[in-house]
């Protein structure tokens, strides 16, 4: 159990383990096993200690915390709602999501709460329904943009973030440009990029044969351009608004933290405050609250 963390504000409490997906190119299954959830009880009386110690954010963390509770009988949304009654809790913070998890009645039931953050981590992996389904992702682009589309009914203003990996070795050039093209769409706030590497036991591994690493580098390039701009897109939708932020750490003479939709935020809040902040003008790698 978690007793204290080297940040001021925000806690990470990992709340399941184990995965059943069994992507083609994940050695996570047969590294750690089926999902493990841990009971409800454990994770309050956790959060309840480190709220106690001075902690006002928690950020659900675990190998696949969609899964959560299947072995228990309950869902990950069972959890929040209880997590969101902790007296204390200011801010809940939900870690990687698989599309399947995201109903519209997920997003209401959400939406509903008084300390959920409007930051949704959905991973994608590839743009394309050729690679998806060479990846064994369960899903194409099509139902995944219906679930980007039910976060934004009900939070508008969410950011929204995504994992991609980029030269997956069925993916050809047709697919990369209609990934690219599927990723503006979606209209991340962030994208977090990783070169496909092979591992050893995988399906993929077994199957493919990588890609030569200068269409992999070249690819990667461009997709850095995406992420940045989408990146200041959404630092710019968020410019003039008002936001509440925890000063977490100190760099280059300001105090950093988030606001709820995760954009980084410098200010002169003195370190282990809280602001209500106005989002002035981008800075650095995030932006001024004044």
């Amino acid at each position: 159990r978690l007793v204290s963390t080297t940040e001021h504000t925000r806690a990470y409490i990992k709340i399941q383990d184990g995965c059943n997906q069994f992507c083609t190119y994940c050695m996570i299954p047969y590294a750690r096993g089926r999902v493990r959830s841990r009971r409800r009880q454990d994770v309050l009386d956790e959060i309840r200690g480190l709220v106690s110690a001075g902690y006002k954010e928690f950020v659900l963390t675990g190998i696949h915390i969609s899964s959560y509770g299947m072995d228990l009988g309950m869902s990950l949304l069972d959890l929040v709602q209880a997590i969101d009654k902790v007296e204390g809790v200011e801010r809940i913070r939900l870690g990687s999501l698989e599309p399947r998890i995201v109903t519209k009645a997920f997003a209401d039931s959400l939406a509903g709460l008084a300390h959920i953050c409007p930051h949704f981590h959905l991973s994608l992996q590839r743009g394309s329904d050729d690679v998806l389904r060479s990846m064994n992702r369960k899903y194409d682009t099509r139902y995944y943009y219906d679930k980007v589309s039910a976060i934004r009914k009900y939070f508008p203003m969410a950011g929204i973030t995504t994992d991609i990996i980029v030269g997956f070795p069925t993916e050809s050039d047709k697919n990369f440009d209609d990934g690219i093209e599927f990723i503006k769409k979606c209209a991340f706030s962030d994208i977090h990029i990783f070169p496909y590497s092979s591992r050893e036991g995988t399906l993929a591994a077994r199957k493919y044969k990588i890609l030569p690493k200068d269409i992999v580098y070249n690819r990667e390039q461009r997709l850095l351009k995406i992420k940045s701009d989408a990146k200041s897109d959404f630092i710019n939708k968020n410019l003039g608004t008002y936001s509440e932020v925890y000063a977490e750490t100190v760099r280059g003479g300001y105090s950093v933290g988030y606001t709820p939709n995760y954009i980084k935020v410098y200010s002169r809040l003195a370190c282990g405050s809280i602001g209500k902040l106005k989002l002035t003008a981008p800075i650095f790698d995030g932006i001024l609250g004044e």
